[in-house]
């Protein structure tokens, strides 16, 4: 005996499957990564390593922090240089 599968939408989520989605950046990883979220489903996507929005699963949640972390780090050690490089 087969069970019937129920999906349940929302109001929103009907909206979103006719009009399409209202996406806004939420968190801006590095200069060409950042994470967005529609603004009506609360889908997440980020942009994966060709450009393009893929769905943001646990595992690009990971990459993304690792990936931040890397980036500001490299980015203050770059600016301290620079500031130590002018004083001479």
């Amino acid at each position: 005996m087969k069970k019937a599968i129920t999906k349940t939408t929302s109001p929103l989520r009907i909206y979103c499957d006719i009009f399409g989605h209202n996406y806004e950046m939420t968190k801006k990883v590095t200069s060409h990564v950042k994470e967005y979220t529609c603004k009506c489903c609360k889908r997440q996507l980020t942009t994966n390593s060709n450009g393009k929005l893929t769905e943001l699963t646990p595992k690009y949640e990971e990459i993304n922090t690792t990936l931040a972390d890397i980036y500001t780090r490299r980015m203050s050690r770059l600016k301290q240089e620079a500031f130590s490089s002018s004083i001479y």
